[in-house]
């Protein structure tokens, strides 16, 4: 086949797949499968983040080093050079291209990805007006390189993908939360400064199981603790100021938010360990990725909030400074984007009740 039809074929299964109503596991699966037709790669790492803080939460990875997955995510987050967050001009970048050659200088790479004979990583970051919904990183080794027509293509399909992602995410909040394992109460982890689980509250494992259950060979830990504790070390670093925070979909609607923070102990910052907490995400915080999802504007999102305060379309439109008639189109455009036909619907799926 020749490298012209490879490339159609492709751009049209993308376009299929990202047409289709499925979860972003799958939906993830079936991309790189369409996506390695025209730009193959020997191992790749797709992570979802939440759409404000950029942090990661959910990863799909097929990599030789799971069983040092705490630190592969550690070095990737203190690593400043191709990082997810800073490419906002272009959603891709080559690793070979951006250091010319000398991989050295990337950390990631020279503390570890060198051990397995990486030769070049391509870096997507999946954008749009409403926040950033994952990264993908598509590694070379044996000395390949990712060529400029790759990345052409891997940047030409990076809009649809981030629709496809984001509203992946929206699909979480149809129907009511889920009615089975929730959190009595946060659960809290203890890493090292180097990422390890040292501790765990009393009771911590079970519930985790229960919540994130886990089909591959890594930690019994959720991606997600170790990502937000790899963004306090980044932010501590200087090399991103996002909040060292994320929210993350488990499954029938409940999201749960997981923060890290330093323990206070006598012993300089770098040095002491770290707590994470996992729990049930607040109405705010569901409501903010709620509207993100589901490509609410800024007049759309302040109209949720204003009736999740309880108020009616006559206080709305004072509060709003607009007419009755103006908030019923702003309310019929949001039933539009979120397949609802009433207000109730409407809150319940955002506040998860």
């Amino acid at each position: 086949m020749a490298i012209s039809t490879a490339v159609g074929s492709a751009r049209e299964r993308v376009a299929r797949i990202c047409a289709s109503d499925t979860d972003s596991r799958t939906l993830r699966s079936l991309l790189l499968e369409a996506i390695g037709r025209v730009v193959p790669s020997d191992a790749y790492v797709w992570v979802l983040t939440d759409p404000e803080t950029e942090v990661g939460s959910s990863p799909l990875a097929a990599v030789p080093c799971l069983d040092d997955l705490s630190r592969l995510i550690r070095l990737r987050y203190l690593t400043a050079l191709n990082r997810w967050t800073t490419l906002t001009a272009s959603p891709v970048a080559r690793l070979a291209a951006a250091t010319d050659g000398q991989l050295s200088r990337s950390l990631v790479w020279r503390q570890l990805l060198h051990r397995f004979d990486v030769s070049d990583v391509a870096s997507v970051a999946f954008r749009d007006r409403y926040g950033c919904w994952a990264f993908l990183e598509l590694w070379r080794t044996g000395g390949s390189t990712f060529a400029h027509g790759e990345a052409a293509f891997l940047a030409e399909i990076a809009s649809p993908v981030t629709t496809a992602l984001r509203q992946s995410q929206a699909r979480t909040f149809v129907g009511p939360a889920s009615r089975g394992p929730r959190l009595a109460g946060p659960l809290v982890l203890q890493l090292s400064p180097d990422l390890d689980v040292l501790r765990r509250t009393p009771g911590t494992l079970e519930p985790l199981r229960l919540l994130v259950p886990r089909d591959d060979p890594g930690p019994a830990v959720p991606a997600g603790v170790f990502n937000v504790g790899a963004q306090l070390l980044a932010v501590e670093a200087g090399v991103d100021a996002h909040p060292p925070t994320a929210r993350v979909h488990l499954a029938g609607g409940l999201w749960l938010t997981l923060r890290a923070a330093r323990l206070e102990e006598a012993l300089p910052p770098s040095r002491r360990d770290i707590a994470v907490t996992i729990e049930e995400s607040t109405p705010t915080e569901r409501i903010s990725v709620f509207t993100r999802s589901s490509g609410f504007s800024d007049r759309e999102t302040e109209l949720v909030g204003h009736l999740v305060a309880g108020s009616d379309t006559r206080e709305v439109a004072e509060r709003m400074n607009l007419s009755v008639h103006t908030v019923q189109d702003h309310l019929k455009s949001a039933f539009a984007k979120t397949g609802t036909r009433s207000r109730r619907t409407l809150l319940s799926r955002a506040l998860g009740s």
